[in-house]
């Protein structure tokens, strides 16, 4: 019997894949690297119509990191700018994991590989980190290797891993360490002892933590630099002759000069109907939801997060204008 290797992002998902997939009928073990369990079961194989032996067990985020070589993670024997160029290469990214060693066990004589990761640029580079870990351990090698989203109906529809996707994340990771470690050492050496009340062991620079500071004190200085000002709205409410009370929204929202909301108020008042000038329907369908990768959902879990911060901030200016 052929058996099929699986593998998740974190063992949390390997777990809850293999339950769903085996209806609940699989044994467990503790995976050698003391981290990842290992799920088993017996069922059909969709790429081939197989009874195959299935073995599910996950990764806990990246095989591999990057960084320097030998002397370059010295930060006496290098020069910040020789960090441009400097050599690197790929290590654990967490040794004691053993994560590499551990796949490569768990690969041993298996005939096919399906893959289980994010999907997202960071899972596509974990596909091929976890294919180079499988690849030797294999009974036919790399040639049977597929990838799969997240829900139950792909493993009929089965793929293979986008190789420029993973790529970008080598060329991201590499711009990552390049520019942080070089700013970092530069700007640390630059600032040691010129002020005293600045704690300068380590002033650390990042591509995306740096431009986000700035993001964060851009917003606190126009947060200690607002001046309230007070506006006024129309808040409009008709009756139609049937007895149907509808309250209609104002497309300016808002207005900051008080005599000519007064006059807008004014016309209102002094009117005795109004008119329907044009009536629109319309059918929309709202399609079913799209499984969310981590890109997603973290822009979805923002946009949440922004409204509610300043739904919040709308409602403390219009207290402050009240009391």
């Amino acid at each position: 019997m052929k058996t099929v290797l699986m593998v998740a992002e974190k063992p949390s998902l390997a777990q809850s894949i293999a339950k769903l997939l085996s209806n609940g009928q699989m044994n467990s073990r503790k995976g050698s690297n003391g981290a990842c369990s290992v799920h088993e079961y017996r069922g059909v194989f969709p790429p081939t119509g197989e009874n195959v032996f299935f073995k599910m067990t996950s990764v806990c985020g990246h095989v591999y990191g990057l960084d320097f070589v030998g002397k370059y993670n010295s930060w006496d024997k290098v020069d910040p700018s020789e960090l441009f160029t400097g050599p690197t290469h790929k290590k654990e990214a967490t040794e004691k994991l053993r994560m590499p060693t551990f796949l490569s066990k768990e690969g041993r004589g298996v005939d096919f590989l399906v893959l289980w990761l994010n999907c997202d640029k960071e899972g596509e580079n974990i596909c091929f980190e976890v294919m180079e870990c499988v690849e030797q351990s294999m009974n036919r090698g790399f040639g049977q290797c597929y990838y799969g989203q997240r829900y139950k109906s792909s493993m009929n529809r089965l793929g293979e891993p986008n190789k420029n996707e993973a790529l970008s994340v080598d060329a991201r990771q590499e711009l990552d360490l390049r520019i942080g470690c070089a700013f970092t050492r530069y700007q640390t050496k630059f600032f040691q002892g010129k002020y005293g009340d600045l704690n300068s062991t380590l002033i650390s620079y990042g591509p995306c933590q740096t431009p986000t500071l700035g993001f964060f004190v851009d917003r606190h200085d126009k947060i200690q630099s607002f001046k309230p000002e007070a506006y006024w709205v129309i808040n409009l409410q008709i009756t139609h002759p049937g007895g149907r009370s509808i309250y209609l929204d104002w497309d300016r929202v808002r207005i900051f000069d008080k005599e000519v909301a007064q006059m807008f108020l004014n016309m209102i008042k002094s009117a005795d109907s109004a008119r329907v000038t044009k009536v629109v329907q319309e059918e929309k369908f709202k399609g079913r939801p799209q499984a969310l990768n981590s890109i997603e959902m973290l822009r979805s879990a923002s946009s949440g997060l922004v409204s509610v911060v300043l739904r919040s901030y709308q409602e403390y200016q219009v207290y402050q204008m009240t009391t």
